[in-house]
């Protein structure tokens, strides 16, 4: 396993949308672990390649307190969202020192392909919901702070620059 550097905003990679995996392969586990040591190092509950600089698309997501519910997805799509919303402040590893309150389905059903080439169907609920959410945003090239008021995600994005320039 490698420790990844996160790339730094406004890399265009992070709003680029990643490339469909077309089959698990020992390279794309090998990229999972490195995912999960990075997000592990971070610390975080999530990660998606592209946050990496890997245009594929992969995610993993651990919310659980014992840091044992490692969930390896690639290709994840959401099925179905919960009407009922919860709120969780959030943060990109790619942009540093910044977070908001983000609004999210409190509840998701997804489809994704596993470790083993199989098609799953995984249902998340809070946290982890917001993670899985927050790493198919990644996914499709786009931003926790997307989800902001224009006024908000400029105010943002601009003590983000101060903050990390």
């Amino acid at each position: 396993m490698t420790l990844r550097k996160c790339i730094a905003w406004p890399d265009k990679r992070l709003r680029s949308a990643a490339e469909k995996v077309p089959e698990i392969t020992d390279e794309i586990r090998a990229i999972w672990e490195d995912m999960i040591e990075t997000m592990d190092a971070m610390p975080g509950v999530g990660l998606a390649a592209p946050q990496i600089g890997v245009m594929l698309q992969l995610a993993v997501v651990d919310a659980s307190r014992d840091r044992k519910k490692r969930i390896r997805m690639a290709n994840p799509q959401v099925l179905e969202a919960s009407v009922k919303m919860n709120d969780y402040e959030e943060a990109s590893p790619n942009l540093p020192g910044v977070s908001a309150r983000i609004s999210r389905p409190r509840a998701v059903s997804v489809r994704y392909m596993d470790e083993t080439g199989t098609i799953r169907r995984g249902e998340f609920v809070g946290l982890e919901a917001t993670s899985v959410q927050h790493q198919i945003d990644h996914l499709a090239g786009r931003m926790y702070f997307d989800h902001l008021s224009k006024v908000k995600r400029d105010m943002l994005l601009r003590r983000a620059k101060k903050l990390n320039s």
